[in-house]
């Protein structure tokens, strides 16, 4: 890496003063020093800016620990996140993020990380730790935590959760911000979330919704992650709303961050025909001024935190530097790799074929998971299927206990179109218990097992019985590999579900793991059972006409 000191000739883009102007920009010991202005913009020249931030993102899903993360998005003018580690917090508590914490820390890479208020995420399902007031507290004394992370459970804050509520207090007492989490509220409804001290949302699906949490008063996250695709939906709100939208994507897996990050939403809303200052304020700015970020934006006595771009249209990244420093060069990540020792918590046994089967029962329908790709919502289909059929789409769907050995939980589900075999994973939000699906019980219990057998990992299962797997022996989350390796092999597991086993899904490692995400309605499984997320309960497979 070079020292932190230098100089560039580029068109400056001052995003508050909303002016664009040729100027040499010179830093040292990683703060600008000067700013000298050589007239209007030089359209010959490349662009500097205040560098990206993805506004909220799950480091873990990237399958990456966060200095390897850092190494993929630096390539693309990212130089922070604001980043929930809720993930690696429901299997193993406050350790695991401290670990988070102590990678991170090895990176010049800006990662502000929040103290997770949901761990677990219900009552209605096996986590690895649970979390309290008092460990939130702790963790709101420790550096490098600065807000309230989602507050998944919006059903309790309605209904006054003492705990949850408790939490909400201490972060308002730290004066830290408080992320929300609540989707398909709306109305009135959305109004009392908001006036619990919840000031953000990711999880909007609609205009309408959005603009709701907005007039009660929260600034929105606009989403565009591997699974959950809001950004055609939402980007109006860019140009409506300037200074309370924010972009980010969630939870986006290695081939995708590997491919771009936000600097392809920017180009994309560009190309939507909206305001640049706008779009680079959701960008750059408000994420800066929300969660109380001093990453600077391009004046003298600022850290020099910059992606210099070819241009204001396509946003292709030349450079990026992290207080001073750079950090990529024409595509090139310019830090270095960080070693890291795996921490685990792992306990399930191996599943026997005979105990994946849906429950016998004299009932007219079943309760199916109804998946659909781009989004975390599920629907509930009742249909006349005693257990699953390929021909209908409908498929077995398991969850392993990871941390205590006994049977799973099986049900139905349609959506994942395999015409063979099976997948299966430990990334299962947000317990991360293992989840699997499969056109028979045979091909499931493999695909588990050898998730099993590693500890956690990504497994498929062809029409043969042939096993391939990515091993994540961080948490069962994360990789210990190079980031283009993790994001390569990644793909050619999806790609392997798409063509060999059939399903259409564009992600469907990501959107396995959103299966067993109880907070998110209609219908999911847990190791527990079935889980009915309108009524939030546990429900049978078996239903009456």
């Amino acid at each position: 890496m070079t020292t932190p000191s230098g100089s560039v000739r580029a068109n400056l883009v001052d995003i508050a003063a909303r002016r664009i102007f040729a100027a040499e920009i010179g830093w040292s010991a990683g703060v600008i020093g000067r700013i000298d202005e050589l007239g209007a913009a030089n359209p010959a020249w490349p662009c500097l800016l205040p560098g990206f931030i993805d506004a909220h993102v799950h480091i873990e899903s990237s399958l990456l620990p966060p200095a390897e993360f850092a190494r993929l998005a630096v390539r693309h003018g990212t130089v922070a996140s604001v980043s929930d580690p809720h993930e690696i917090a429901n299997v193993l508590g406050l350790d695991g993020v401290r670990w988070m914490l102590a990678n991170a820390a090895q990176t010049p890479f800006h990662v502000l990380f929040g103290a997770p208020s949901c761990v677990p995420a219900t009552a209605f399902e096996t986590a690895g730790a649970r979390l309290g007031v008092a460990d939130i507290e702790t963790l709101f004394a420790t550096p490098g935590i600065g807000y309230l992370s989602e507050v998944m459970n919006f059903p309790g804050v309605l209904a006054g959760d003492p705990g949850l509520l408790a939490m909400i207090a201490a972060a308002r007492r730290h004066g830290l911000p408080v992320d929300g989490h609540a989707p398909g509220l709306s109305g009135e409804a959305a109004a009392a979330y908001a006036s619990a001290g919840i000031g953000t949302d990711h999880e909007c699906a609609t205009l309408g919704e959005a603009e709701d949490k907005l007039r009660a008063g929260m600034a929105i996250l606009i989403r565009e992650g591997s699974a959950a695709r809001n950004f055609e939906t939402l980007h109006p709100l860019i140009s409506r709303y300037p200074g309370r939208i924010m972009l980010c994507t969630d939870d986006c897996h290695p081939d995708d961050l590997a491919r771009g990050h936000i600097d392809r939403l920017v180009a994309r809303a560009i190309a939507h025909g909206h305001d640049l200052f706008a779009v680079l304020e959701a960008a750059c700015l408000t994420p800066q001024r929300h969660y109380g970020l001093a990453l600077g934006q391009l004046r003298v006595g600022d850290p020099f935190n910059a992606a210099l771009v070819d241009n204001l249209r396509d946003f292709t990244v030349r450079a990026t530097w992290l207080d001073g420093e750079l950090a990529a060069e024409n595509g090139q990540t310019c830090l270095p790799p960080v070693p890291c020792q795996p921490i685990n918590r792992f306990a399930a046994r191996a599943v026997r074929r005979d105990e994946l089967c849906v429950a016998p029962s004299d009932a007219a329908l079943s309760r199916v998971i109804d998946a659909e790709d781009g989004q975390l919502l599920t629907r509930e289909l009742r249909l006349p299927l005693p257990g699953p059929s390929v021909t209908d789409d409908v498929l077995l769907i398991a969850v392993v206990n990871r941390y205590t050995p006994t049977a799973p939980a099986v049900a139905l589900v349609h959506g994942f179109g395999l015409q063979a075999g099976a997948l299966a994973s430990s990334v299962a939000h947000d317990s991360h218990n293992v989840i699997g699906v499969g056109c028979d019980a045979a091909s499931l219990a493999t695909a588990l097992n050898a998730v099993i057998a590693a500890q956690g990992g990504l497994a498929l299962v062809d029409g043969d019985g042939q096993v391939d797997c990515l091993p994540l022996p961080i948490a069962g989350l994360m990789s210990d590999l190079a980031g283009d390796t993790v994001a390569s092999r990644y793909a050619a597991l999806s790609d392997g579900v798409r063509h060999r086993l059939g399903s259409p899904l564009r992600a469907p490692y990501m959107t396995l793991s959103f299966m067993a995400l109880l907070v998110i309605p209609e219908l999911k499984l847990s190791d527990r059972g079935l889980f009915d997320g309108r009524a939030f309960t546990l429900t049978e497979v078996a239903c009456p006409a």
